[in-house]
């Protein structure tokens, strides 16, 4: 597996990419076993809508937008806790109540970890498609992952209040699992900039620290 720097990586294609079609594999493994014994069939379905259309995105932009291994590895890994989630609702999740009972939250934080991972998994696949496919200034890897994150993130809390008050009122509830938290989207909008700006400066200054051992 490749885990050299986004701007002189080699990629295989994914045809002859046996990390590549292991990790497509691993996650359709977990997208069927979250289907199985769902809770609520109808929240599976709206969670998984945008995973599975992201899955497409990648799948037609593959030869164009060709991701280097680690970042199929974390795109996978973002993808799997996504759709776990989605077996017995995010504010259910038996995972989140492990760790209400650990750390003795106040809530189960499931969801919160989700948002988080958004911004910190997904930091390295950004920087990579802006530098190497792209061609952007290296300057401009650090600050555009966490600007794409905190505008996604807004994006998805708005596709998330048409959902549930204006299209799927009966899942509504559901699909949001707020979990009586009137400020919930502005949280996970917080700790989805707080895990880009983390992942963006530890790959930054891993970046930096190579160059100046060169």
């Amino acid at each position: 597996m490749a885990f050299s720097n986004a701007e002189s990586i080699h990629k295989t294609p994914f045809r002859q990419n046996h990390w590549q079609q292991g990790f497509l594999l691993l996650f359709v493994g977990v997208w069927i076993g979250t289907l199985i014994g769902t809770s609520d069939l109808n929240n599976w379905l709206l969670e998984n809508t945008l995973p599975i259309v992201f899955m497409l995105l990648l799948i037609i932009t593959n030869k164009r937008f060709q991701f280097s291994d680690l970042s199929c590895l974390l795109l996978c890994l973002y993808l799997c806790l996504h759709v776990y989630g989605s077996k017995y609702t995010y504010a259910e999740n038996p995972f989140g109540f492990w760790l209400q009972e650990q750390f003795h939250t106040s809530r189960n934080h499931y969801d919160r970890i989700v948002h988080f991972s958004f911004g910190f998994v997904l930091a390295y696949p950004m920087r990579e498609l802006f530098i190497s496919c792209w061609q952007l200034p290296k300057r401009l890897s650090w600050i555009i992952p966490i600007e794409i994150t905190i505008s996604i993130s807004g994006m998805y809390e708005l596709i998330e209040w048409a959902v549930a008050d204006v299209f799927f009122k009966a899942q509504g509830v559901a699909y949001l699992g707020i979990q009586g938290d009137v400020w919930d989207a502005q949280k996970d909008m917080f700790v989805a900039f707080l895990g880009a700006f983390i992942g963006s400066s530890i790959i930054s200054l891993i970046q930096y620290k190579r160059q100046s051992i060169q």
